[in-house]
Formats: C-alpha cells, structure tokens, sequence
C-alpha cells in the first residue's frame, strides 16, 4: 500500500511539473518573408496545412447586439444543417434565445449538432441537453471529467464556431452568454467581435466542427448537407486554420510568429490575455526595433482574469523599452484580432498566451484583403480612444504590491 501511495504520488507531482513548469518552444523565423508576396501565401500554406481560396465574402460585426442578432438570424433560417461549437455556453437570456432557435428549427427537420466544451460551458447540459435533445438536436460534450482524460483535462476546446447550411460561417472570440449582450453583474459589456462568412473557406470552418463532433460522436460527417461544393461569395483570399495541440507546437502560433516577424510596417493586435513567452516577447521587440510600429490593446482593470493581467503587466518593461505601446481598454475587451500591414487579418480565437499556443484547440481565418483589414482597423483606433496608454514610466512606478504579487503571478505564464 505504501508503495501505491509513492507512485501516486510521484505522478501526481510529475503531473503538475509537467503542466505548470514544461519549457517554452523557443519559436523564431528561418528568414523573413514580404507579406505582400506569392511566396507568403506559399509558406503559409504548407506550414499551416491549409489553402487560400480566393472568393469569400467576409462582414465584421462589431458587439453582441450586432452578432447576435446576425448569429440568430442565420440559425432560424437553417433549411439543412446547424452545427454549432462553443467553448463558453451559460445560462441567460441569450441562451435562452440560441436553444429556442436550435430547437424550433431541430424539430422542423433540421439536423442540429453541438458540441461544449465540458469546463467552459459547465452547466449547459444539465439546463438545456435534454430539451435540445427531445427536440431532436444532438448535442455532444467536449472532454468532461473521466479517468481516461485526466492527462488531458488542461486541453479545451476554445473554439466559437456557427456553420448553417455549409453556405455561412460566423467566427470571433464570443460565446454564449449574457455579458456579451449588454452590462453584466454592474460591469461594462464585453468589448467583442465576430466575422460573418460565405464562399469556399466555410466549408474548411465547417471540417473543423467535424474534427471535434468526431471526438465526442465517433461519427465521421460525409452528408452532402454537412458539405456543399464550393460557392463563391466576394472577392477576399482566406484561409481556415485549426489548431490542436500536437507535443505543445501548434499552428495557430505560427501563424502568429510569421506574421509578427515579417511586418513591415504595422502590427495591431487585439487580446484579451497577454501573456507571450520569452521567444514571443523577443519577436516583439525585434519588430519594433525595425522601425515597425506595433500597438497592443488589453482590458485594464476590469478585466475577468486580474491575475493574468498582473502577470502580463510584469512583462511590459522591455516590450516598452524596444518602442511596442500598449494600451489598457477601459472596460472588458475580449477581441481577439492580428493586423498586420495594412493587408493581412487574422479573426479567430485565439489569445496571445500560452493556453491557446500550446494546450486548447482553436481556430482563425486569416485574411488577406486590405478592405476587410482597414474595417477592423477602424474598431480598433476607435478602442484606442476608449484605451489609456501604458508609459514606460508610470511601468516603471507602479505600486510595490503589484510588483509582489507580479512575482508570483508568473507561474502563469505557461497555463494562461
């Protein structure tokens, strides 16, 4: 018996070793490549194992009571298929809506799958499964608690995912839930965005639901209803890029990587948790020093992880020394957007931080289209008026406490 206690034990601390301390991937770029260029598109293509398909049309909407409405308009008028992925879907008014949408067209022949994530959207099976599921939707959870997958409990999926009728695809950083909608528990509505799609790359966005519908069905979608030819929508190149983890690389910070280090000219980055890691904070400051003028927005003090900001705060002296300004929101920003260039967008959900690098599975679409870029351009010089600029000085000056409590936030850094 104590022998058992012993290797348990052991695994335990290995476990935790392994999860907390595991060294970062020391990311960099072979050479830099001209964004502008064919041979861009190229590397991107085969590093990322996608393609560009060249005829999308992609609208932007700002806020949950833009997305939202857009969101539901396109489930209510489903004539074949839902599919629907979420890492956060909690209880509320705008849950309420989404189920009684899934469930109306469900019951009007409509073939409806969902997939939660088991952490993210705690709560959603026991409130809304069983009337989604008599309604005839299936709905399927995403890793819940079992001893088989505790080695991969730390991994979720973070993807927020809509397809209807393989024919439109809506993509961002926004759930399911309330605080989205409008001010929440006495606090501001969260400061998002999501990507409205149609053309070729949605029948990509839609292979990624299947990857995860696989993992909690076994069932392997082949529908011609699920996958349509392609259709032609606009005139903006995209590409769909999944991310999983696969021994803690993963392309999701590749893409970011690249882009970073081959502007030109540009970065703009929109991130919730800011948390990148010493290969990633180098490939910051190389970039300013170009001359490159990168510009990070993150939620101040009202932000839903406030030790995670005060991890990522302890890091800000040398990314301000290099020339990168940094600027805190002044309510909850949960965008989650890469400008680079003036050309190049990447919409999706991933954070700059270490948990959607290496642990969660994402997605993004990124975009090569000066149009759609200089859109969300426009959202974020008008987040810059809503921001406050963090100067090296008051950095510098910040209170003893934080600083403290900076030192013992880093620990964060590889889960966050």
């Amino acid at each position: 018996m104590e022998y058992l206690t012993i290797i348990g034990g052991v695994f335990v601390a290995w476990l935790i070793l392994v999860t907390l301390f595991a060294p970062a991937i020391p990311y960099h770029v072979q050479e830099t490549v001209d964004p502008r260029s064919d041979h861009f598109i190229q590397t991107l293509e085969a590093t990322c194992n996608t393609s560009v398909d060249r005829h999308n049309h992609i609208e932007i909407f700002t806020n949950g009571p833009r997305f939202y409405p857009a969101m539901l308009d396109a489930i209510r008028h489903a004539e074949e298929t839902i599919n629907l992925e979420c890492y956060i879907f909690r209880k509320g008014e705008v849950a309420g809506q989404f189920v009684e949408a899934l469930c109306e067209r469900a019951r009007a022949g409509v073939q409806v799958k969902i997939v939660l994530d088991a952490l993210g959207s705690i709560g959603a099976f026991r409130a809304f499964a069983p009337r989604l599921r008599a309604a005839g939707a299936r709905v399927g959870k995403y890793r819940g608690i079992s001893w088989h997958s505790l080695s991969r409990l730390n991994s979720r999926t973070h993807r927020e995912l809509l397809v209807v009728d393989s024919r439109v695809a809506f993509v961002g950083g926004a759930g399911v839930a309330d605080w989205w909608a409008a001010p929440y528990d006495g606090k501001p509505m969260w400061r998002d965005m999501m990507a409205r799609i149609e053309g070729p790359v949605v029948s990509n966005v839609q292979g990624v639901i299947a990857e995860n519908w696989l993992a909690c069905s076994g069932e392997i979608l082949t529908s011609a209803k699920t996958y349509h030819p392609y259709r032609t929508a606009g005139s903006s190149p995209a590409f769909a890029i999944k991310s999983s983890p696969s021994d803690r690389a993963t392309l999701s910070r590749v893409l970011f990587q690249l882009l970073v280090e081959s502007a030109t000219s540009r970065v703009q980055i929109s991130t919730p948790y800011f948390l990148p890691d010493k290969a990633f904070r180098r490939a910051f400051v190389d970039t300013a020093r170009r001359g490159v003028d990168v510009r990070i927005i993150v939620p101040g003090p009202l932000t839903d992880q406030r030790w995670v900001r005060l991890a990522s705060r302890r890091n800000y002296g040398a990314l301000l020394k290099a020339g990168v300004r940094i600027f805190e929101y002044g309510g909850m920003t949960h965008v989650k957007a890469l400008l680079v260039d003036d050309l190049w967008s990447v919409i999706g959900t991933t954070n700059v931080d270490n948990r959607s690098f290496e642990h969660n599975d994402e997605v993004n679409v990124a975009v090569r289209d000066e149009t759609v870029t200089a859109r969300l351009t426009a959202d974020f010089e008008s987040d810059l008026e809503s921001s406050r600029e963090i100067t090296l000085k008051a950095w510098t000056h910040r209170p003893v406490w934080e600083k403290l409590v900076g030192t013992f936030a880093w620990i964060l850094e590889r889960q966050q």
